[in-house]
């Protein structure tokens, strides 16, 4: 299954016939720029760097650079992945010892600027990106349709929030999967489902439909390519201890923790889905709902409140007003659960997973997932596009950390 197939279960909020097309035709067509929290700028140890890098994978860059500069990838900090295909420009920071090494090092599609001193990057100390994205392939009328699109998603309180394909694989829609299987305690079936699903005529497929035959853990060493370092750091793992938990453990925490992350975000994106398909509004809560406050277009997913009937009213119109959103759950041992009609869909949802949020406390501390709450609807911020001939339609917005273009675009182009 590719993610086109993956995200057609997923409905429309808007019924408008969307631009189609085609995005990330070239890396210059999807430019992310990171807006960081001023605060990492207050302290005076740590060198903070801005990133720019085409076509390359966050972690791989930042071990790549690491590599070079003759120190360990972890002493880099990062408040955020970025694409792979696109042109990405983002803030790291490395011990301030460690300054010079960095300024040195150079590489094919990164550059790296010195902006001056602050404190180590951890993941999430942004506000946000900035995106300028070309949709290819489209003709003249795209204008007019976008325009359309957008009105009809206004008047429905904005864009569904959902997570965009990145989370679960482009050409391996597995990520998910791996998740529940993890958080079913069967860690065998996971590394299987992690080094051996193939399909996605991707280099190195021919070893991995071996492994999925044969289990055979020192013919993958053998076949497995140089590049695919997580997964042969696995089996190495494996051939030392025997044991598949402690392979799953050996890999680096933001990697370890992608796939409980990608089935929490599956999960709130069938939320989603079903609100929609049962005809429950986005943009105005009901009875039992959890809403998160707003600032500023930013939600503060750590301020929330429950609806209830008496104050329904008022939590309403601070809706109305951009001042707060309703929630959907990101399934976790200390979430707020909804209740009322929410809630119900909630239960639903996790009895035909056959989970309990038990089940997120049970997995090893380092992939234990406590889960929270996330707006359903994306209110891009400054959105504006049009039309450049022989080229697209040109899209620019900001977008709140831990919110997708990917998934903005897909509303407009309904190429799923």
């Amino acid at each position: 299954m590719d993610y086109c197939e993956f995200f057609s279960q997923f409905k429309y909020l808007s019924e408008k016939p969307g631009i189609g097309g085609r995005i990330k035709v070239e890396p210059e067509d999807f430019i992310v720029m990171e807006e960081p929290l001023p605060s990492i700028f207050e302290g005076k140890k740590h060198a903070i760097f801005l990133l720019k890098k085409r076509n390359w994978d966050t972690m791989a860059a930042i071990k790549e650079i690491a590599k070079r500069a003759g120190i360990s990838h972890r002493e880099i900090g990062f408040a955020g992945t970025k694409d792979r295909h696109a042109v990405t420009y983002q803030y790291i920071s490395v011990p301030g010892e460690a300054k010079e090494k960095v300024e040195a090092v150079q590489i094919r599609d990164v550059e790296l600027k010195f902006i001056g001193y602050g404190k180590p990057l951890k993941l999430g100390h942004l506000l946000g990106n900035r995106f300028r994205i070309i949709v290819r392939d489209v003709d003249e009328g795209a204008f007019e349709r976008t325009k359309e699109i957008v009105r009809e998603l206004r008047s429905k309180g904005g864009f569904p929030n959902y997570f965009g394909y990145q989370r679960f694989g482009e050409r391996r829609v597995t990520n998910h999967l791996i998740g529940k299987l993890l958080l079913k305690g069967d860690f065998e079936g996971a590394a299987r489902l992690f080094l051996g699903a193939h399909g996605g005529n991707m280099e190195g497929d021919e070893a991995r439909k071996t492994f999925w035959e044969t289990g055979d853990v020192n013919r993958a060493l053998e076949e497995f390519p140089k590049f695919l370092r997580y997964e042969r750091a696995m089996l190495y793992r494996y051939r030392e201890t025997g044991s598949w938990r402690k392979a799953f453990l050996s890999l680096p925490l933001p990697i370890m923790r992608i796939f409980i992350h990608a089935y929490q975000s599956y999960l709130f994106n069938l939320y989603i889905s079903r609100r929609i398909e049962e005809g429950l509004p986005l943009n105005e809560a009901l009875v039992g709902d959890i809403v998160i406050q707003v600032k500023g277009g930013v939600p503060y997913r750590d301020r929330t409140y429950r609806v209830t009937e008496t104050n329904i009213g008022f939590v309403n119109e601070k809706i109305h007003k951009g001042q707060a959103m309703v929630s959907g759950p990101l399934f976790g041992f200390a979430m707020r659960r909804a209740r009322g009609i929410p809630g119900r869909l909630e239960e639903e949802l996790l009895d035909a997973e056959g989970i309990t949020l038990d089940d997120f406390k049970r997995l090893p501390k380092p992939m234990a997932e406590p889960g929270g709450r996330r707006e359903l609807l994306i209110r891009p911020l400054g959105l504006t596009y049009g039309y450049v001939s022989d080229v697209g339609m040109c899209f620019r917005f900001f977008l709140p950390k831990g919110v997708y273009a990917t998934s903005v675009l897909r509303e407009i182009m309904k190429d799923h």
